[in-house]
């Protein structure tokens, strides 16, 4: 965040809008915070990664709309990013809530293995520190 005070071109400062009497003004930071602050963990944390998720397929090339688009190096960071979350976050998701987005996960390490000309060292493709080794044999044993 910047701090509107320190940046501002105008240095003098803004007074508050003028409201009509008997009214107050209700701060909408405020209203933010109320918001959130009902909103429980597991759907922030699912939310937060299914964001991750979506922003990985887009840079390995799986849109439908943007299919010629990849970027390795991004969708690399994003499932890694992913992958920490997921890790970090397993207890408090629980298994029901866990489970799709592991599945959601190995499937975009698989599909980085697919979209690779280089292979990473065994241990090595992005999440993999998080998640273990992921092969691709395993996943059509399932």
């Amino acid at each position: 965040m910047t701090d509107p005070v320190s940046t501002s071109p105008d240095p003098a400062p803004t007074q508050p809008a003028e409201q009509p009497s008997g009214q107050s003004r209700v701060d909408p930071m405020s209203t933010v915070s109320r918001d959130i602050a009902e909103v429980p963990s597991v759907e922030i944390i699912s939310t937060a990664a299914l964001h991750l998720m979506s922003a990985a397929a887009v840079n390995l090339g799986l849109a439908e709309d943007l299919p010629e688009h990849k970027d390795l190096d991004e969708a690399r960071s994003l499932i890694d990013a992913l992958a920490g979350l997921l890790d970090a976050s397993a207890l408090s998701l629980g298994h029901h809530h866990a489970a799709p987005l592991r599945d959601g996960l190995r499937s975009l390490q698989l599909a980085f293995k697919e979209a690779s000309t280089i292979p990473d060292e065994p241990g090595a493709g992005p999440g993999e520190k998080y998640t273990g080794e992921v092969h691709p044999a395993a996943a059509r044993r399932r």
